[in-house]
């Protein structure tokens, strides 16, 4: 008798090959068999019109601080994620030393828009080195499958202090730096993780620890990556989605030539107007590919939250910085400054990540003012209509009038339609869901459902079975997770059982306060996803969890 049996569902494998209607037996958490299974099983599923996929894995998280308080990570394992990755983009929180916690928090709210409230109640510190923070993890226990990057600001902390945050290291300190690297990959971390966004910016408004590092240092962290053959290297690099400039490629190149392995960069999607840079940028490093160096891409713009007390949708904007890492006072002044205001209105004109100065798309959705009350719902920009006022006025009287509280939504449907090429592109990784950061602006751990229900059912723009293989065996096989990714005897049962009709998620999100502190976030329902089983169990069962933790460490 199996532990599991699945029956008549179709099963779509993760190959890329065309479904087919099985039964799927599970035993000792893998899949055991495939096909007519007369043999019974201590729990039956009937799958009847529902597709039976692999589990669905997550590249790009950053639940590096909540796997201490919710060790279900949701809401990734609702919209069928059973394997994810934390530690991108070189901010991170181990190593790290007691006298340097304070720091290391401040680096994830200002690099993944976190609150330091929810971080300084919730993270539990119950390790210093890396190794002991992955295993605290697999002891408190996990919901789904961990996967571990080991991010380069805190080992550059760890080792030089806060001289980390202004030079590079000396050649003993690299030295140091590279064995805990080891020491972390030894251990089963799957890679080493950076960033060179100049808008990361640390603790104290000085650069991210990772962004110092030196060409000599990269070169022994390399060359530590190829002596043991094992793990990939993830960079936040693009200063311009979809483009890469000749030192960004020359980078990625020396990476490639030096460490020969997997490589992973963000972010590859259409920015502003210009839809053709992504195509040229594919094919310029083409060459980078045949080294499986392959560009992040995403399938989801969702709408973004944000107040001007955290204005992070401003960060990369030059007129901004003296904005971040201020008084609630000291902000309030800035944004009442006539030379801002008119800096602001002309920096606009230029191209940005988040806002391109559209006030139509712009609206204030949540205000404690009621003064502000009939004025929620309407765009900056109709306000600014009908009353005759300046939009940039508009706006940031609004904030002021709440004490900065006020909760602006930008709407972006328009940039998403934008992506209907790269969503299917299998010169690029999917992913960049960001799970985890930036909750209390925006909620993207629903791509994966978001891929199946908008793209494959109403958009069309690629099949079920192209789809499920983006999501599971090409960043299966990216990652190194040999055993994860496709559905065939021996394989580790990680499944995802959903309805193609129905499948997808909510789009809107909507705000619980459920973190320490009463933080904020915003969650996404999914929706037609009707169970999802981790290792053999059963985690989740028409959307309801069950009291379990099969989770487990994923080692490279």
């Amino acid at each position: 008798m199996y532990d599991l049996v699945i029956r008549g569902g179709t099963v779509i494998d993760g190959t890329g090959r065309p479904g087919y209607r099985a039964d799927v037996g599970v035993q000792n958490g893998k899949i055991a068999e495939i096909g007519q299974i007369a043999e019974g099983g201590r729990e039956t599923i009937d799958a009847a019109d529902l597709v039976v996929s692999p589990g669905f894995i997550d590249p790009h998280t950053h639940y590096d601080a909540q796997i201490c308080w919710d060790r279900r990570l949701t809401c990734s394992p609702e919209h069928g994620i059973t394997s994810l990755v934390i530690g991108n983009c070189g901010v991170g929180l181990a190593p790290c030393r007691p006298e340097h916690r304070e720091s290391a928090i401040r680096d994830l709210v200002s690099v993944e828009g976190m609150s330091f409230d929810v971080l300084m109640e919730g993270i539990s510190w119950d390790w210093e080195s890396y190794p002991d923070y992955m295993r605290a993890a697999g002891q408190r226990g996990t919901a789904v499958n961990l996967g571990f990057l080991a991010s380069l600001t805190p080992f550059r902390s760890y080792v030089m202090g806060e001289d980390a945050t202004t030079r590079g290291a000396r050649p003993d300190e690299a030295v140091r730096i590279a064995s805990l690297l080891r020491e972390a990959i030894e251990e089963g971390a799957l890679g080493i993780a950076t960033t060179r966004y100049t808008q990361h910016i640390g603790y104290n408004g000085r650069p991210l620890a990772c962004r110092l590092a030196s060409r000599e240092e990269w070169l022994l962290y390399c060359r530590t990556l190829r002596g043991m053959g094992r793990g990939i290297i993830e960079i936040a690099l693009s200063q311009l989605p979809g483009t890469l400039s000749d030192d960004e490629f020359e980078m990625l190149q020396f990476l490639a030539d030096e460490s020969g392995r997997p490589i992973t960069w963000t972010s590859m999607f259409p920015m502003g107007d210009d839809l053709a840079s992504c195509e040229r940028t594919l094919q310029r490093s083409a060459e980078l590919r045949t080294r499986n160096v392959l560009p992040q891409t995403l399938c989801i713009i969702c709408p973004l939250q944000f107040s001007l007390f955290d204005p992070f949708v401003f960060a990369t904007r030059a007129e901004w910085k003296p904005v971040f890492h201020r008084t609630l006072a000291e902000q309030i002044a800035v944004y009442s400054n006539r030379d801002f205001r008119d800096a602001f209105r002309k920096g606009l004109s230029a191209p940005d990540v988040f806002f391109r100065g559209d006030w139509s798309n712009l609206t204030p959705v949540e205000s404690a003012s009621p003064a502000l009350a009939d004025r929620l719902g309407r765009s900056i920009g109709e306000i600014a209509a009908a009353t005759g006022g300046d939009p940039v006025d508009l706006f940031l009287d609004m904030a002021i009038a709440d004490g900065l509280q006020t909760r602006f939504e930008i709407r972006q449907e328009h940039l998403e339609a934008q992506m209907k090429d790269l969503v299917g592109d299998s010169r690029t990784l999917l992913g960049l869901g960001d799970a985890g950061a930036h909750v209390d602006m925006f909620c993207g751990a629903s791509y994966s459902t978001h891929l199946l229900g908008t793209w494959v059912r109403e958009r069309q723009a690629l099949t079920l079975e192209h789809a499920v293989k983006r999501l599971t065996s090409e960043p299966a096989d990216f990652l190194g997770l040999n055993d994860r990714g496709r559905l065939k005897p021996g394989m580790v049962a990680d499944l995802a059982i959903f309805d193609p009709r129905t499948v997808g998620d909510a789009r809107r999100a909507k705000s619980v306060r459920d973190l320490p502190a009463g933080g904020l976030r915003l969650v996404v329902e999914a929706q037609g996803m009707e169970w999802v089983i981790v290792n053999g169990t059963v985690l989740l069962e028409h959307g309801n969890y069950r009291d379990c933790l099969p989770g487990q460490l994923l080692r490279s």
